[in-house]
């Protein structure tokens, strides 16, 4: 289960990646901006979901 590890960061790029273009395209195309905007909330949200999981499932197995 290593790649749970990691794949927790791919939603912190995703996010960093949806911020820099709701950036970009506020001035001109505010519905895309707001599109960004929500999935740079959305990948935040799933980064700190995926590590609450993966801290609960390394603390179960560390129990055992």
């Amino acid at each position: 289960m290593k790649y749970l590890k990691f794949s927790q960061y791919i939603y912190i790029i995703a996010g960093v990646y949806f911020l820099y273009d709701c950036i970009v395209n506020w001035n001109t195309d505010r519905n895309h901006a707001y599109l960004s905007l929500f999935l740079f909330v959305l990948a935040a949200f799933m980064f700190f979901f995926r590590r609450h999981f993966h801290k609960k499932y390394e603390d179960r197995n560390n129990n055992k």
